[in-house]
């Protein structure tokens, strides 16, 4: 169905499609659903690609389709109307060509300037199915193959002089196999993918580009032979972050081989000594209860009957029989004053060396002690030992290899004050440790601070400790002294190219592993 757009629809289709103002526009109609602009070329003469001579004497002229952007989610075609010329000169190759729209169309091509650009954004960011998706969001219809093969018709952009260049490898395939990328340091922008990661492929690219002064890199010895061979004039980088990493992990392998010192020692919990029995109190109950007991006592001898004492003094017959029975009135304080002895009394001292041991069976126990001539009950030896199966306070779980590896590596101030506490209990504990944490520390001051030449006296402190961990890091240090000390001196790092390395991960979990190395290569090499 064939409708003329009203004015103020032709109006926005124009906003929306600017770059039609390069051309004369003919009419602007809707034809199910699709939007269809019909145009030509305006002027009367046109520039030869070739030889870039003007012609005048047109020759023929044909009508082009061109897919465009869409203009409010609606597919639009654009019909330009083309003319052929003739090249009037006659040194020229060309006898006729084809004029072109600057910067609207190019030869051969079934869609404008415009709409490849944006095209090849989508396949950048998103490649096959996902860019397809997309782009029929904005009304443009296009296969995902189609979006792939414009993504490997990028050209390479140009490398132009690099002078400090970072090289680092990643996974095309993990374990199995491993590519290199290459970032111009000065721009953070990726300059070239090559297929592998040995010394022989870097020091031939290195060989074709001349110029670099620095070569940032991790410590890998392919990197570093490459280099050597392919720039020697070249500084070589070792890169900071590699560094403190390998240090991590001498770090771990170190706690790991004490973390016994990580647990903090408690005494095993004893049964508590026992309270000697109290013969006398000086409460004002003990003072009455002495004095009621002398007087009773006192009548008693003066012949006095207990009924009697009993009217004398008011009290009860069988209070006054309890007292004229006591042979002192210490006897009438056991119990809620003082200790009463105990049948178990005799055998406290086996009883807590058994639980020192580790004997908890009351059962077993009582045959013991039995044995050693204890004549009480089992609910006797039962009470006695039930106060000493309380449950203790639990000490609180030692800190982990991995924990205490980050307390170690962490920077003092940063540490919680707990954390911190901790930290300074198992140092107490463990001289090893303590020496591994400052040597930890002074390697972080010569790091941050850019020290490198208070190197060579930090591997000789780490040689006098007994730290096997740490001595194979400083082993790893001595093989590469140039470019660790250059590491630690020098403001550069691989820190633009881990990100790169990042990206790429998120690329091939695009990819979902289905693409293979060129197009990757492509991705990688014109980020969005």
């Amino acid at each position: 169905m064939r409708r003329v757009l009203s004015g103020e629809e032709v109006a926005r289709v124009r906003i929306l499609l600017p770059h039609l103002d390069r051309v004369e526009v003919q009419d602007i109609r809707d034809e199910g659903g699709e939007v269809v602009v019909a145009a030509r070329v305006a002027g009367a003469t046109a520039c030869c690609p070739r030889c870039s001579s003007v012609a005048s004497r047109r020759h023929s002229r044909y009508r082009r389709r061109l897919q465009d952007l869409a203009a409010g989610g609606r597919p639009v075609l654009l019909h330009l109307e083309i003319r052929r010329f003739f090249c009037d000169n006659t040194g020229c190759p060309a006898r006729t060509f084809a004029e072109q729209v600057p910067a609207m169309t190019r030869r051969h091509a079934r869609r404008t300037r415009q709409l490849g650009a944006v095209l090849q954004a989508v396949a950048l960011a998103l490649a096959g199915r996902a860019g397809q998706r997309l782009a029929a969001r904005f009304g443009l219809a296009i296969s995902r193959s189609t979006l792939i093969r414009l993504v490997r018709a990028l050209p390479d952009p140009p490398i132009g002089s690099i002078r400090i260049l970072g090289v680092d490898d990643f996974a095309t395939r993990r374990g199995h196999r491993y590519a290199t990328i290459l970032i111009d340091m000065d721009t953070h922008r990726p300059v070239d993918v090559l297929a592998d990661r040995t010394a022989e492929t870097l020091a031939a690219w290195l060989k074709k580009h001349p110029g670099i002064e620095v070569i940032c890199r991790d410590r890998a010895g392919a990197y570093a032979d490459g280099a050597l061979a392919g720039a020697p004039q070249a500084v070589q980088c070792a890169d900071r972050w590699h560094l403190w990493h390998n240090l991590a992990e001498a770090v771990e392998r170190t706690v790991s081989r004490h973390r016994s010192c990580l647990r903090e020692e408690r005494p095993e919990p004893t049964p508590p000594a026992d309270t000697p029995p109290k013969a006398t109190s000086s409460s004002r109950f003990a003072d009455r209860t002495r004095a009621k007991h002398a007087r009773i006592h006192e009548l008693k001898d003066a012949g006095h009957s207990l009924r009697a004492i009993s009217r004398m003094l008011g009290m009860t017959r069988n209070t006054v029989t309890r007292f004229a029975r006591a042979a002192t009135a210490d006897e009438l304080l056991w119990g809620q004053w003082t200790t009463k002895p105990s049948v178990v009394d005799d055998f406290k001292p086996y009883l807590h060396q058994r639980w020192s041991e580790g004997e908890r069976n009351a059962t077993r126990l009582l045959q013991e002690i039995t044995a050693l001539g204890y004549q009480g009950s089992y609910a006797a030896l039962r009470d006695y030992l039930r106060p000493l199966r309380t449950p203790q306070p639990v000490a609180p779980p030692a800190p982990s290899v991995r924990k205490t590896t980050g307390w170690i590596t962490a920077h003092p101030d940063r540490l919680e004050e707990a954390h911190r506490l901790q930290l300074k209990g198992i140092l107490a504990r463990c001289p090893p440790l303590a020496a591994l944490t400052e040597h930890v520390r002074a390697f972080a001051v010569i790091m941050t601070q850019r020290k490198g030449d208070a190197l060579e006296n930090w591997l000789q402190a780490v040689r006098r400790d007994d730290l096997p961990a740490l001595h194979t890091f400083a082993n790893g240090i001595e093989r590469d002294l140039d470019a660790v000390t250059a590491g630690l001196t020098l403001p550069w790092s691989s820190g633009a190219v881990e990100g790169q390395v990042n990206r790429i991960k998120m690329l091939k979990r695009q990819m979902f592993g289905r693409a293979g190395f060129a197009l990757l290569r492509k991705r990688i090499l014109h980020p969005n």
